[in-house]
């Protein structure tokens, strides 16, 4: 008679999910990265390949694509959550109809288009590139805001008035932990957005992958193209696996 083992219980299938989200990016963030660098170094380079692909240059440009996209994605946080609930306070529903209409119209506007447009207009450089990244991504948390505010249930706020919670209570405990996993949802989106978007900041003197990107692409070298995209391909799975931790821990139990 043939004993078979016992199934995994709840518990264990639970654990075992939570452990492949946890470590599937970083995973594949070094198989690509190793598979990239083996390739790179068994290709002959040329003198103009080998003045990119060495680690200072590549060090350097990593340094400032990360602080472009970090610093954007910090004065989004500060400034569109505090909009969003400033907007939800007002509790204007023609308001909040045209607010969500504009973030979904500056969504669709082509990244590029804003980033050239601050440059003509103002400046070119590291501040020009900063302020088009934080509108940019200013839109998707503050989207994200106002629709998990509206989504809270109006018997849970009613439920924490007949507690004798004020209107600044029931925002600090009951609306914002609620929404909290909508909102993050709309942060993480953003950071992804700044990290894609930051590429472009190289057509105003930015700096950033983008000039690995461009000069492999203006000069045709293949590997200097390939190593900054899959740069910017793993800085942006990275942040994101990053921010879906975040977004896990800080969720309220039970939802």
């Amino acid at each position: 008679m043939t004993v078979l083992p016992p199934e995994p219980g709840p518990w264990v299938l639970r654990n075992r999910s939570v452990l492949a989200r946890v470590l599937t990016a970083p995973l594949v963030v070094v198989v690509v990265g190793l598979g990239t660098a083996l390739w790179v170094s068994s290709v002959e380079l040329d003198s103009i390949e080998q003045r990119t692909l060495n680690a200072g240059y590549i060090l350097a440009r990593v340094q400032e694509h990360l602080v472009l996209s970090l610093a954007a994605a910090v004065l989004v946080a500060v400034l569109a959550v505090p909009a969003g609930i400033l907007v939800h306070q007002v509790d204007s529903g023609p308001l909040r109809t045209v607010v969500l209409g504009l973030a979904n119209i500056g969504q669709a506007t082509p990244a590029v288009g804003v980033v050239i447009l601050l440059a003509i207009l103002w400046q070119t450089g590291f501040t020009t590139a900063l302020v088009a990244l934080v509108a940019y991504a200013f839109l998707p948390v503050l989207r994200n805001t106002l629709t998990g505010l509206a989504e809270v249930d109006e018997a849970t706020r009613e439920a924490a008035r007949g507690m004798g919670m004020t209107r600044g209570q029931v925002l600090r405990r009951v609306e914002l932990p609620l929404a909290s996993p909508v909102i993050l949802a709309g942060f993480r989106t953003s950071l992804v957005f700044a990290v894609g978007v930051a590429t472009i900041a190289t057509f105003i003197n930015a700096g950033g992958l983008g000039d690995m990107i461009v000069n492999g692409l203006k000069l045709q070298r293949f590997p200097v193209l390939l190593v900054g995209a899959a740069l910017v391909a793993a800085i942006a799975i990275l942040l994101d696996w990053l921010a879906g931790l975040v977004e896990d821990y800080a969720r309220p139990r039970g939802l």
